[in-house]
Order: C-alpha cells, then structure tokens, then sequence
C-alpha cells in the first residue's frame, strides 16, 4: 500500500499537514462521496495549495484509501473487544452501546462509509472480503459457542451482527430524518440513550435463554 510521498520520518509539521489534508477530505468525501469530490476541493477546505497537498497525497485515491483503512480500524474496535470468556448479555449490550457511541460522535465516517458500499464497495472490497470477513466470522464462532453453551438463544450469528450494524449506524446514517422524526423534544442527545435502552430490550431480551 503506498499513500503519498514516501517518507522515512515525518516530521511534528509534515504529520499535522497530512491529518489537515485527512480532515478536509474526510469532510469533502462523506458530502459529496467518491466521485463527487476533486483533489482541488480537498486543499480548498485545508485551506493549501493543490501543489502542497499533493506533495503529501500523490492520488485523491490515496487520501480516501488512507481514510477508509482508519475508519474500518476504528469500526472493528468495538467488535474485537467482543470476550468470549465474558458474559454473553453484558458484551452484547457494550456492544450495542458502543456502536451507537460512534453513531453520535463519527457521523461523517459513517456516511463516508455508506457512500462507498453503494457504490458497490469498488475501492474497499478487498478490506471487506479479507479483515472484516475474518473478524466477523471469529465472533460469530464466540456466539455460536455461547449458543452451544446455552448461554443465549439459538440464533443465526452474523444476522445477528448485521442487524446490530443496521440499526446503530441508522443514528448516524440517517441523523437528519431522526431528528425531524422525533422532534424538537426528543430529538437532541438524550435519543442516543433512548434508542441505547430500545434495542438492548430488542436484542438481549431475545437472546436470554429459553428456560
């Protein structure tokens, strides 16, 4: 993987110069996605020359690979620390807590994200195909064996995982339709909390085993 000008040490300016570039881009891409957005709008909003940025990012495809490796590194976090010595509710529910903790505090991440599946994933397959494959079919083995153990009910663990996905990242995918949905009294930050409270009764009271 190469992404911009090779260095062998950044220096303190030459690191901040590339995390300026990533900011104004991370904002260019999750508005206007991919296609949508040029090399001269990324150093427009980092407030530099295109002829500067360039000497950190050789290709707008660097700089968005660059962004989509961190993102999917900060998304998968949560899912790593899934402990399959743990309890299986109380991960489940961190879990669901922490996916909607993102939601509200990395909303343009996830719209970058989203841009880029409906795309048809072009740029990341082989990120999805590979790590994210591999993580996800660990921890669907940690559920299963919480099933096998009849610590929750029998379920199909990657549907499982998916819906989690599907309905966290609805919070920051679909913020604006949220907040005019709910209005102005329930709209503003406590929803994060109340939609906390709804889906650990939606999904661990389904998972709590069948006495």
């Amino acid at each position: 993987m190469t992404t911009g000008t090779d260095h062998p040490r950044r220096t303190r300016i030459q690191q901040e110069k590339r995390e300026l570039i990533l900011e104004a881009a991370l904002e260019v891409f999750s508005t206007n996605g991919f296609r949508g957005s040029t090399i001269d709008q990324i150093a427009e909003a980092a407030g530099m020359s295109k002829p500067n940025l360039l000497y950190y990012f050789r290709r707008k495809e660097d700089i968005h690979e660059t962004l989509m490796q961190r993102l999917l590194d900060t998304w998968l976090a949560p899912l790593r620390e899934l402990d399959d010595i743990g309890d299986p509710l109380t991960e489940l529910r961190s879990y669901i807590r922490r996916k909607l903790e993102m939601a509200r505090d990395f909303p343009r991440e996830s719209r970058l994200f989203a841009n880029e599946i409906l795309q048809g994933a072009p740029r990341i397959m082989p990120l999805l195909a590979g790590e994210l494959k591999t993580l996800v079919d660990e921890k669907a083995a940690v559920i299963k064996g919480w099933m096998r153990a009849g610590k929750i009910a029998r379920t199909d663990p990657w549907h499982l995982i998916f819906s989690i996905w599907a309905t966290t990242q609805h919070y920051a995918d679909f913020d604006v339709q949220v907040r005019a949905v709910l209005g102005p009294n329930r709209g503003g930050d406590g929803r994060f909390e109340d939609a906390a409270r709804f889906l650990e009764q939606l999904f661990l009271d389904g998972l709590k085993p069948k006495t």
